[in-house]
């Protein structure tokens, strides 16, 4: 809360708080992303010693509601700046929800059109909000998921390059720098620097690479945790079984000290303990995340593990995969 120390006189404040508090009020929703909360697990983590801490970056706080807000603002900030992206241009990319929402959001902000490739099987939640902030979707081969996308959008791209700027967030480096420079540092000031083991789902793999590599600069001890399905028919989303798909071309195989690799059901548990037991609802690449953290925690006499959730549940009720059967 602002505190005022000067009495009014004439109506104005001899220190200018008035101006300063209006320059805040009016700041762009875009100002708000990152800085996100992390949040210990206790509850769920009663039968670990009290020498190992479970903490969780809580990334659904960003505006767009996912941690894809950070790159894709970095991605677009980056085209503007080296003329890249226009004002006639259009922007255009291959997502599986969330960071299409992000430049949905952001191109309302700031003007510009947004089309988005998405697989025609994603939530229903995704498609809208995407479409509620303008952005045109363009579905994709469910079959084929985001690489079917991926493929489809360099498709639509070559044949009008004019016409669009194409982020590419799979092989973008400005998605992995997002990271680098921003949640890397927030995990570290927020552990006070404590912490031993950071894991994340490979999707991009923006977040793992950017904010790994940060933290292994502040200490090159920390282990850094990779999270994939265990298999290609483990659809968990936002999450590549990189064996069996198009490799993002940002990812480097040598970061990651360990992968484990996640199964649907096991994450689908996690979604409910989570909210049970935590007041945590989130999205199912998250709860595979934390699944992954615990398993380490249980590895440990003692460490700090972090994990990043992407996202809450609310964008895959639809799915009704969480009915009580």
């Amino acid at each position: 809360m602002m505190m005022w120390t000067t009495r009014l006189s004439t109506g104005v404040p001899r220190n200018g708080a008035v101006a300063a508090r209006v320059r805040r009020l009016n700041r762009s929703i875009l100002d708000q992303i990152g800085n996100t909360p992390m949040f210990r697990l206790t509850r769920i983590t009663a039968d670990l010693p009290s020498t190992v801490e479970v903490y969780v970056k809580a990334e659904w706080f960003n505006p767009g509601g996912s941690v894809k807000d950070r790159p894709a603002l970095r991605m677009i900030e980056e085209a503007e700046r080296d003329g890249r992206l226009t004002p006639e241009k259009i922007i255009i990319d291959a997502t599986s929800g969330n960071t299409g929402i992000a430049y949905a959001l952001i191109g309302a902000v700031k003007g510009y059109r947004v089309e988005l490739v998405m697989p025609s099987n994603v939530t229903r939640e995704r498609r809208q909000l995407a479409q509620l902030y303008g952005a045109r979707v363009i579905e994709s081969d469910p079959l084929e998921g985001s690489d079917g996308a991926i493929r489809l959008v360099r498709q639509i791209v070559a044949e009008e390059p004019e016409k669009y700027f194409y982020p590419d967030q799979y092989n973008n480096p400005a998605n992995w720098r997002a990271h680098y420079d921003t949640t890397g540092p927030e995990v570290w000031t927020q552990t006070q620097g404590r912490i031993t083991h950071f894991v994340a789902g490979v999707g991009t793999s923006g977040t793992l690479i950017g904010t790994g590599r940060r933290l292994k600069e502040y200490n090159p001890q920390i282990q850094l945790i990779a999270v994939e399905p265990a298999d290609p028919l483990q659809v968990i989303e936002g999450l590549k079984h990189l064996a069996t798909s198009i490799v993002p071309g940002i990812y480097d195989p040598s970061l990651p000290d360990r992968t484990i690799y996640a199964e649907t059901d096991r994450a689908l548990t996690m979604v409910r303990r989570l909210a049970r037991e935590e007041g945590l609802f989130v999205g199912f690449s998250a709860a595979a995340a934390v699944d992954a953290a615990l398993q380490v925690a249980r590895e440990l006499r003692e460490g700090v593990v972090v994990a990043l959730l992407p996202d809450s549940g609310v964008k895959y009720l639809s799915l009704e995969l969480l009915e009580e059967t």
